[in-house]
């Protein structure tokens, strides 16, 4: 006689127990035990360490633009050592067991590109000498500083104006650079959107 088949809760117990069963095995050659089966999981890179594991020294500061040292292209670096007992790939390559002392990476920071204007230079002209276009001139717009010049700031209004600008910085030098301005001081960041901004998707009703 033929064996009967298991029906039921039986046979659906037994469905899950072989899907499971199959489950596991693809974990454990595709996930991290089968990448150590297969050869050993590759080094992290010590770029890729997550908040936490490293520590990154502040930048040395140029006393004379107020910027990293070593500014390029609105980018500076600054080392970043590994927590201790992390093992990682540092910048050449070599994998590194860390004790806290060593450098693992260097991480790019932005900087700015300064032209020796200085922000409180053109605040104070604007605010005592502004109806004498002294501001405009300092800044490298001579055309508005002779105007304001020969009107007197446009009758007191354009130099309130002017000093309204420049206080917001909203008004920069002609030549496209930044104010010098204290590292550790209040700056203004301007936000702008980029095809790299994460734009939310707008749900209507």
């Amino acid at each position: 006689m033929a064996a009967s088949r298991p029906s039921g809760p039986v046979a659906s117990e037994t469905a899950a127990a072989r899907l499971l069963a199959v489950l596991w095995v693809v974990s454990v050659t595709t996930g991290p035990w089968g990448a150590a089966a297969g050869g050993g999981e590759e080094s992290l890179k010590c770029e890729d360490l997550r908040v936490g594991q490293y520590i990154c020294k502040d930048p040395k500061i140029n006393d004379a633009t107020q910027e990293p040292v070593n500014c390029t292209n609105y980018t500076a670096h600054v080392p970043c050592f590994p927590a201790p007992n992390i093992t990682c790939k540092d910048s050449g390559g070599n994998e590194t067991h860390f004790t806290g002392n060593e450098i693992g990476f260097l991480k790019p920071i932005s900087c700015r590109n300064v032209n020796g204007y200085s922000y409180k230079v053109a605040v104070a002209l604007s605010l005592f000498l502004g109806w004498l276009g002294a501001d405009r001139f300092y800044l490298g717009y001579p055309a508005l500083g002779l105007l304001k010049f020969c009107t007197v700031g446009f009758c007191g209004i354009g130099s309130l104006i002017d000093f309204i600008l420049i206080s917001m910085q909203i008004v920069g030098p002609s030549d496209g650079s930044s104010y010098i301005i204290d590292y550790y001081g209040t700056r203004l960041t301007r936000l702008s959107i980029t095809n790299e901004t994460f734009r939310k998707t707008q749900l209507y009703p």
